[in-house]
């Protein structure tokens, strides 16, 4: 399964959930920014990558709607419920990055 995380400016917690997952056997990640100051910033060849877009926030689904319309209707896109508290690696994001991630990949193993 390849997994798009996408944060606002792809500095904390987006590139946090790809080295997270980096490594794991399940999934191909890759993560973006939807600001036009990202780091790496989200396109329409990114997204027709993903098999899911994990998102950190309901307005960051709201503008990949509004930015790609054509592309979104055709994706998976999950709200992690994220804040922007935190700086790349913190132990506490990780963890939340963790408990909300896990369940969809169970889910998708399942299926």
């Amino acid at each position: 399964m390849r997994l798009l995380f996408l944060c606002s400016r792809n500095q904390w917690r987006s590139p946090t959930a790809e080295k997270v997952y980096q490594n794991d056997a399940r999934v191909e990640v890759r993560s973006a920014g939807l600001s036009a100051s990202a780091r790496c910033r989200v396109s329409e060849k990114l997204l027709r990558w993903a098999d899911r877009v994990l998102v950190m926030e309901h307005a960051h689904k709201r503008r990949l709607m509004e930015q790609f319309p054509e592309v979104v209707s055709d994706l998976r896109i999950e709200v992690l419920d994220i804040p922007d508290d935190y700086e790349f690696m913190n132990p506490e994001l990780v963890t939340m990055i963790r408990e909300r991630v896990e369940p969809l990949l169970d889910e998708s193993t399942r299926a």
